[in-house]
């Protein structure tokens, strides 16, 4: 089963650039949580500052009574094995094979026999529809074959916590559906918390429990997903339309006198309109059903009387029918901007 998360007032800055400030949350143990945001706003920096690879300046990032920002670099190193991280681009070592690949955890941090290993390696690479292609080499199959490789190594130690950066940078709408549902798969069959950071929609309106982002340097929201699909912040809206008026500029955000110019020329929210959250992805038939979904179902049912009116009708909606999701499309009454 997965661990619980706990993230205090995280401080990062490179130099004179603050990256992000004060970002407190919390990743329920077993759940599927995303981390949305525009390009640049350091979802990457946040991943590797949970597992330890970066370190913030204050805050704490609490895993199972270690401090990953503030313990001995031995307890940290330890609690590293927690986790199992899937890079964007798979960071496989192309001289070799797709088993010693999704092997060398398991050769590099335990004293497992060979043939133990080659047990273990070929079960992720079934897992993740692998199977048959353990001989070949890196170059040799497609961008998503790889992206599965890399999943398939982050599992082979039995992970609690799984971090995917970006897990479907460079795959087409129709890989990217595969790839969401094996992730849903995965939750399924070993119970793990999992944080997926990306700014693909398609994934994070089917995929998570839970929803955050990160913009102007600050969290802007997180909580269930039902919180930020229905939410009015501008640049929430934004970011799940992919309008063009708002607070996201091309390449930074936007100043106010650019805000002001929109504003102007009526480029602004118009009024409220319907919008559906789709249900959130089962497990495949034949897989033992999410124990997350019980345990989230518990969990929101004593927060509703903090949530937004349209996110506590939604969550509502989806305890009715009996699950942690709703099992058909939710109308939510939202804003939506008039401008392209």
């Amino acid at each position: 089963m997965g661990v619980e998360v706990v993230v205090e007032g995280l401080t990062k800055s490179f130099g004179k650039q603050n990256i992000w400030q004060n970002v407190t949350l919390t990743l329920p143990r077993g759940e599927v949580s995303v981390m949305l945001g525009p390009s640049g706003t350091g979802k990457t920096v946040f991943l590797k500052s949970i597992v330890g690879l970066v370190r913030p300046e204050q805050g704490h990032v609490l895993i199972d009574g270690v401090d990953m920002v503030n313990s001995r670099e031995r307890d940290v190193y330890e609690a590293r094995k927690l986790f199992g991280l899937m890079f964007q681009d798979g960071a496989l070592f192309g001289s070799l094979s797709l088993f010693d690949n999704v092997a060398f955890p398991l050769r590099e941090h335990t004293r497992k026999k060979e043939s133990e290993i080659r047990r273990i390696v070929m079960e992720r690479l079934d897992l993740v529809g692998l199977a048959g292609a353990e001989k070949k080499l890196p170059g040799e199959i497609s961008g998503g074959m790889r992206k599965r490789v890399g999943l398939a190594r982050a599992l082979v130690l039995d992970p609690q916590i799984i971090l995917c950066d970006e897990p479907d940078s460079g795959l087409d709408p129709v890989r990217t559906s595969y790839l969401s549902q094996l992730l849903i798969d995965i939750n399924a069959e070993i119970d793990a918390t999992m944080l997926i950071v990306t700014h693909n929609l398609d994934i994070a309106a089917t995929v998570p429990d839970n929803m955050g982002m990160l913009f102007r340097r600050n969290l802007v929201t997180f909580g269930p997903r039902e919180v930020l699909l229905t939410s009015e912040e501008p640049v929430v809206e934004q970011f799940l339309t992919a309008r063009r008026a708002g607070p996201i500029g091309m390449s930074e955000e936007k100043d106010q006198a650019t805000l002001d110019l929109e504003a102007a020329h009526g480029i602004v929210a118009g009024p409220p309109v319907e919008r559906t959250i789709v249900p959130q992805l089962a497990p495949t038939p034949g897989l033992p059903e999410r124990r997350a979904v019980r345990r989230r179902q518990e969990r929101v049912k004593g927060m509703l009387h903090e949530l937004p009116p349209a996110a506590r009708r939604a969550i509502e909606a989806s305890l009715r029918d009996g699950g942690g999701a709703a099992t058909g499309p939710v109308a939510a009454r939202v804003s939506r901007g008039a401008g392209a």
